[in-house]
């Protein structure tokens, strides 16, 4: 089943709503309704959520105070339940957008130019007139001219537009901030200057473009795939400009488990490296038999060569290969589990994906600071507090960030407790697959 793209616009209202008009919106029953699907239908959440939209809307009024009419648009992070470094092995992936996301208040003009300042960060600003790469951008000014880029090469007439944005993504902790935020820049240029044309995957494919073209950063689709589709979704990649993408209906808590993000305060900087060697080394073995990734390699013919491998291919890159086979597999299992409402099975499986990720794909901490392992502590604190009930495993790249558990709701407090305890407060945080993507809100 291919998953049909939605248009979250709401027919009807003007193309901008002055700023009055807008905060008075957001008091409808309309929004708060929309809030219970984004959030949870809990009333101190959607509360929280209401003050944070207006405290953004207010912030935007100060620092662009020649600007009246204004739209709201909101972006999710992402959760990777399945398929831990598959995607960009063309590989299957099993994934959710979760409550956590990118609000932007946003202003259009005809300026010629894109100004976001994002809360606690500069002011990023580019002119539509300079799409082309360069070395003076620093991530946000990239992904912006990444993304601005490939819609007007598109053919999108972009004139500019004011934004300020908040987020209650974890930044660097595996909720992946970056695609939300491409999803969330995407979102925008697609509704307003595209009449929301561009389907969720086309929006996911301008994101890693960015990324990767403009932002330098070697990555797979998984994020913004899941980033733009919205809801619990399995993808294969196998056809990379075609996956296939399924989306899957399940509540954990109607099943007695809550989902828990954990940050462990471990810093992602420096670790590119880490990264890429990832990619890197799983293509040393793709190459071995003429293929560009591993998805494309017979795994009968990989275990039949392991002697020859060894002469051009370091043992780390033959465990990762070795991962790679079992958990592209191990996530269409777990997908099946989930459609089948087989709770028990599919912790298992995610119980065997997180010791595959810690023995064959060893993304748990870097050998450039093999003393900080606060990621393999978390795992082993969460299963002393489990005491073998649910499941945990690293959460998204690895080597820091985040920690994932399935926790029984019965002791969902005890386990924070736990966490927190030694990561510090509202570190611990319990999130709920969102079922919309990329949405404009007002």
């Amino acid at each position: 089943m291919f998953y049909k793209w939605r248009v979250h616009s709401f027919a009807g209202r003007e193309i901008k709503m002055n700023i009055l008009k807008c905060i008075d919106e957001l008091k409808s029953k309309r929004v708060k309704g929309l809030f219970a699907k984004l959030y949870g239908d809990d009333e101190n959440a959607i509360q929280y959520q209401l003050n944070r939209y207006s405290n953004a809307i207010e912030t935007f009024k100060q620092i662009f105070p020649e600007r009246s009419d204004i739209k709201i648009y909101s972006a999710s992070g992402r959760t990777e339940i399945g398929g831990n470094h598959t995607d960009h092995q063309r590989g299957v992936v099993l994934a959710g957008a979760v409550n956590l996301d990118i609000v932007a208040v946003v202003s259009f003009h005809n300026d010629g130019v894109i100004r976001v300042k994002s809360e606690g960060y500069e002011m990023a600003e580019v002119k539509l007139c300079e799409l082309t790469p360069t070395e003076t951008d620093n991530g946000t000014r990239a992904l912006i001219r990444g993304i601005a880029a490939k819609f007007a090469e598109s053919g999108v007439d972009i004139k500019g537009f004011d934004a300020y944005t908040v987020s209650d993504v974890i930044s660097g902790g595996g909720i992946s901030s970056s695609a939300a935020f491409e999803t969330l820049i995407g979102t925008i240029i697609n509704n307003y200057y595209n009449d929301d044309k561009f389907t969720p995957f086309e929006i996911a494919q301008i994101g890693w473009f960015a990324e990767n073209k403009f932002f330098g950063k070697k990555c797979g689709l998984l994020d913004q795939t899941v980033s733009s589709y919205g809801g619990l979704i399995t993808a294969d990649f196998n056809d990379v400009t075609n996956p296939e993408i399924e989306q899957i209906a399940f509540d954990f808590e109607k099943f007695g488990y809550a989902l828990c993000i954990t940050d462990t305060k471990s810093s992602h900087a420096d670790l590119t490296d880490d990264y890429d060697s990832i990619t890197d080394e799983m293509k040393q073995v793709s190459h071995h038999f003429g293929c560009e990734v591993l998805s494309q390699v017979d795994e009968v013919q990989f275990y039949a060569n392991i002697a020859e491998l060894r002469k051009t291919c370091c043992d780390r890159a033959l465990l990762r290969a070795m991962h790679f086979f079992n958990e592209t597999k191990r996530a269409g299992y777990e997908a099946a589990a989930l459609k089948n409402n087989d709770i028990d099975l599919f912790l298992k499986l995610v119980n065997e994906s997180g010791e595959s990720s810690a023995m064959l794909l060893q993304n748990l901490y870097s050998t450039k600071t093999p003393t900080q392992q606060a990621i393999p502590l978390g795992i082993a604190l969460s299963k002393a507090v489990l005491n073998g009930r649910g499941a945990v495993r690293v959460h998204g790249g690895g080597f820091a960030g985040t920690i994932q558990a399935y926790v029984p709701v019965e002791i969902v407090n005890d386990y924070k407790t736990a966490m927190e305890s030694v990561y510090g407060n509202d570190t611990c945080h319990l999130v709920r697959i969102r079922p919309f993507g990329g949405i404009e809100i007002i």
